[in-house]
């Protein structure tokens, strides 16, 4: 028996829709994955080995080949979308105060750790050291840029720890140790470091800080609050708090010994622009315990030991953000066609991309440089170098980190500007490294002050590039204006002379990176570097390297 179909007609198979394509997918650059981020990068190898640290190739090549993989770079998205989450109470009304991560994160920081990316310069100091470890943080900043921060302070922490051997005893084999462990608990075999110096009222001038430290017994009991307390679910963190003597420095662990949880109040995480997998935090310390690090009333003393370092890890971090948005710019730009030709057959494209790979080239260059005066084998004369390159690499590296990340967006067009590639995350974390550790203005004036303090350090730097100026007579002319510069600062008023602090660093600053180029770099960049930086008709913008530049020879290292 046939069912009734009421109202009901045969479809006809001619008319009925079927699945099918609109067009096919073509013209799209492959997933820049499974590449050595260490053996394809042509001026941190060179560096590398330029600086001493040729004896690390092995390590840096199964670094730069893990960060390279997809998992790895899927962890880093991960990181980055499932964002850290505050959870103060237990289900049970306790006050906890815990970061709770993705694995995504702990994945990532904990290779980090395992290659000795925080501590390994200080765990074996020789010759190139730095320069080894530096590379190791450049190759994971390159693609995750969040952990860099613990990680960063961590390596920092070690120089202020020293000034107090009975903590060093005790926290240092902690520090050197490639165990990663997130949890807040006693006993780890290794540990990470954070700090929190400023507050609401000062910021920068931490001299303003209301947070108050009391003697008692052998420890300190702390109150007050600090604004931003990065990375919170580190084991210990540097503090600044106000004394009868002065401010002073303090290490604040999370875990006392006994087990017990000190008093670190995290009130709310930061809502940041970037930096996304790395949380920030408002904290507050009501009777917190904490011990004192370096001389009464030295705190601010003691804790440069430790700015000074991640003012250099932010050089490490922009420079190791630049060679990821030339990468993927450059990648894009040799798979995609259009108008008839692929994108970096374009002369104009070509411009644009060699442009930023040498802005690139210098900021590696001169990072490696100055980590290579950091070792412990350092001269008198190249830690006179570093106190003052170091703060004029942080203030112009750092801010070349964000246009260069978006000129590098712009070459993929409208796929670079969706969070499904890299560099619209890389933008907006380029930022963080200029805020961090001393913003423009504070970063110009403490350079005023080393120029007018410790003419060591500026005879240092000026015999840097007096030794390159011969080389080329475009550093030579932008010498003598620096010369002329300083020689007439001394005579006036102090205010005058700070309304001319950016100038004046960004002079130092492009002299450096030239005289690091012309002294180690091959001919075609360090000529083009010139030309562009230092030329009478040098553009504004990327794009704009002059005519009979060598892109070719640029762009064959990227």
């Amino acid at each position: 028996m046939q069912p009734r179909r009421s109202g009901w007609r045969e479809r006809d198979p001619m008319t009925t829709p079927t699945p099918h394509r609109t067009h096919e997918v073509a013209n799209q650059a492959p997933d820049r994955v499974d590449l050595n981020e260490f053996t394809t990068n042509a001026a941190l190898v060179e560096n590398v080995a330029r600086f001493d640290a040729a004896w690390a190739f092995d390590e840096l090549s199964a670094i730069g080949e893990h960060v390279g993989t997809a998992s790895f770079q899927r962890d880093a998205v991960l990181a980055n979308v499932r964002e850290p989450v505050l959870r103060a109470f237990d289900r049970h009304g306790n006050r906890v105060d815990e970061v709770d991560y993705d694995d995504s994160y702990h994945r990532v920081i904990g290779a980090a750790v395992a290659a000795g990316a925080h501590t390994s310069a200080w765990a074996d100091p020789k010759p190139g050291a730095n320069v080894a470890r530096a590379a190791a943080f450049m190759l994971f900043a390159q693609v995750e840029a969040g952990h860099a921060c613990p990680i960063s302070m961590t390596h920092a922490a070690v120089p202020a720890l020293r000034r107090q051997p009975e903590l060093a005893a005790e926290w240092m084999p902690r520090l050197l140790s490639r165990a990663y462990d997130p949890r807040l608990a006693q006993g780890k075999p290794g540990a990470l470091f954070g700090m929190a110096m400023t507050e609401k009222q000062g910021g920068s001038d931490v001299r303003a800080n209301t947070t108050r430290a009391v003697a008692a017994g052998d420890a300190w009991r702390i109150t007050g609050h600090k604004w931003f307390c990065s990375a919170p679910m580190s084991d210990a963190f540097l503090v600044l708090a106000q004394t009868d003597a002065g401010i002073g420095c303090f290490l604040v662990p999370r875990v006392l010994g006994d087990g017990s949880r000190n008093v670190f109040r995290i009130q709310r995480l930061k809502d940041k622009l970037g930096n996304r997998s790395n949380a920030s935090s408002e904290v507050e310390f009501d009777a917190t315990v904490g011990y004192a690090v370096g001389e009464p009333g030295r705190g601010i003393r003691t804790i440069i030991d430790m700015v000074a370092r991640t003012r250099l890890d932010c050089v490490l971090g922009s420079a190791a953000g630049m060679r990821q948005a030339v990468a993927e710019a450059a990648w894009h730009v040799c798979h995609r066609a259009a108008f008839g030709r692929t994108l970096i057959d374009q002369p104009l494209m070509r411009n644009v991309v060699a442009d930023l790979a040498l802005e690139s080239e210098a900021a590696t260059a001169l990072a490696l440089r100055l980590a290579r005066a950091h070792d412990e084998d350092a001269s008198d004369a190249e830690v006179a170098y570093r106190r003052l390159a170091t703060a004029v690499a942080k203030y112009w590296i750092c801010k070349r980190g964000p246009g260069h990340a978006y000129e590098a967006l712009e070459c993929l067009g409208g796929n670079g500007y969706t969070e499904d590639y890299p560099l619209a995350r890389r933008y907006r974390e380029q930022p963080v490294m200029a805020v961090w550790e001393g913003s423009g203005n504070v970063i110009a004036l403490d350079i005023l002050r080393v120029i007018g303090r410790e003419q060591d350090a500026v005879a240092a730097v000026r015999d840097e590039l007096a030794s390159a100026a011969p080389t080329d007579r475009r550093l030579a002319e932008l010498l003598r204006s620096i010369d002329t510069r300083l020689a007439a600062a001394s005579g006036k008023d102090p205010d005058e002379v700070a309304f001319d602090a950016r100038r004046l660093t960004e002079d130092l600053a492009l002299a450096l990176q030239a005289a690091v180029l012309l002294t180690g770099a091959p001919d075609a960049v360090a000529d083009a570097f010139c030309a562009a930086r230092l030329g009478q008709d040098r553009g504004a913008l990327y794009g704009t390297l002059p005519a009979g530049t060598k892109a070719a020879s640029i762009l064959s290292r990227v």
